[in-house]
């Protein structure tokens, strides 16, 4: 079985408990990391599993097809904007976009509890 090639937007809150499991995982290989703030604790964890890091997540994007998924979880309705106008443009018709909400529900199901989003009730819209 190929690995699960995964982008993450969002190395906060939200994103660095995620990275720590995706780390852990075996059949996942993280392909980069984005957040504008690149003194986060997810990017600094990123760094040490030598896993590419950028303040600009359309450079992670560009990717394309390499990309199996891209983890949004950046709370931000202009990121996911301009992740889906990009899917569109580029006719990538093979990388999925998980919203935050799913990351969520993954990480609560693996925690056993529920695990809170820090930017509140996001729309998918």
């Amino acid at each position: 079985m190929q690995a699960f090639r995964i982008v993450v937007i969002g190395a906060g809150d939200t994103g660095t408990p995620l990275l720590q499991q995706l780390f852990n995982a075996p059949f996942v290989q993280v392909l980069g990391v984005a957040d504008l703030n690149l003194e986060l604790p997810g990017i600094a964890l990123a760094r040490q599993h030598q896993v590419p890091v950028t303040d600009n997540f359309m450079e992670l994007v560009s990717l394309g097809s390499q990309v199996d998924i891209i983890i949004d979880v950046t709370g931000a309705a202009k990121v996911r904007e301009q992740l889906r106008q990009y899917m569109v443009d580029s006719r990538n018709a093979h990388t999925v976009i998980m919203h935050e909400q799913i990351a969520l529900l993954m990480m609560s199901l693996s925690a056993g509890k529920l695990v809170d989003s820090k930017h509140g009730l996001q729309q998918y819209a």
